[in-house]
């Protein structure tokens, strides 16, 4: 029987012990998303030998679990998820599982689910080399965004990593940033300015990796993320100020160059259904759109 338990920041090297151990790429599988996002979807975790279970609740409040991450017996510790769902009202599921995750639940129990893709929690992934150099026809206007801001601003790149004080300055940044934006009608907007000052204040502790853009001295974008797997780094937080024009663009390209040009991939995370991020995101043409499905038993 498995004892649930609510992720705490004291759980990072257990929980990390077993997601080091899995490749799939997804942003769901890091810990800095899983506790920074656990007051919104009540995560919680429990643990045996073998495997990791994460339990959470989905947007509408019922019950849900990710693929067991871990080695041994797949469909023992799909039963042992099955089994602790019992208490629940809710049909059994899965969610957030890949078409690789799918295969190795179809070859440990074949035929048991029904799979439905969830669009808006598929993560977008990107060459470290397509957002670096942004070459080609189809990335022309990025490029000249980049250059506008270059010929218009007086700017500079800065690292966060390793520099507590230009942290400081996010929060302070992040603030004006909410603050423009309290009209925008998205409710999920409080858990992100809750999960991104999380991750500030947790910066170091993470292991995060950061950056920031300065347009006369201020802070005019930051962005946040961190290595996922081996060839993978994923994007947690970006902010930019809209009114400086290609802010956004800048930020994308410079932080990726200065921190992450070690990795292939880059994990964009998810667009959340929201028409405006998923054209932004699509605007860079993803290498792979890593599909998330919703597995229900048949």
């Amino acid at each position: 029987m498995l004892t649930f338990q609510s992720i705490e920041l004291k759980d990072k090297d257990i929980i990390n012990s077993y997601l080091r151990k899995q490749n799939y790429r997804a942003s769901d599988l890091c810990f800095t998303n899983l506790y920074c996002w656990g007051r919104k979807f009540d995560t919680q975790f429990a643990i045996t030998p073998d495997w990791l279970f994460i339990r959470f609740k989905d947007n509408n409040g019922r019950n849900s679990y990710l693929k067991p991450v871990g080695t041994g017996n797949l469909k023992e510790a799909v039963d042992l998820i099955q089994e602790n769902h019992s208490s629940f009202s809710s049909p059994f599921q899965m969610r957030g599982l890949t078409k690789e995750m799918i295969k190795e639940i179809e070859d440990a129990m074949p035929g048991r689910f029904d799979y439905q893709l969830n669009r808006s929690v598929s993560d977008y992934i990107y060459t470290t080399e397509k957002l670096i150099h942004l070459k080609g026809k189809k990335l022309q206007s990025k490029r000249n965004h980049i250059n506008r801001f270059k010929r218009e601003n007086d700017w500079k790149y800065h690292s966060l990593t390793g520099n507590r004080a230009l942290v400081e300055e996010c929060k302070n940044m992040l603030d004006k940033w909410m603050e423009m934006n309290k009209e925008e009608k998205d409710p999920s907007l409080v858990y992100d300015d809750r999960a991104t000052t999380l991750m500030l204040d947790n910066f170091e502790y993470f292991n995060l990796k950061g950056g920031l853009i300065c347009v006369d001295n201020q802070i005019a974008a930051f962005t946040i993320g961190e290595p996922l797997t081996e060839d993978t780094f994923v994007v947690h937080v970006e902010k930019a100020f809209t009114f400086i024009h290609g802010a956004y663009t800048i930020i994308n390209q410079q932080f990726i160059e200065n921190e992450a040009s070690d990795f292939f991939y880059v994990n964009r995370e998810e667009d959340m259904g929201m028409e405006n991020l998923r054209r932004a995101k699509q605007s860079y043409h993803p290498d792979i759109l890593l599909e998330k499905y919703n597995a229900r038993f048949k």
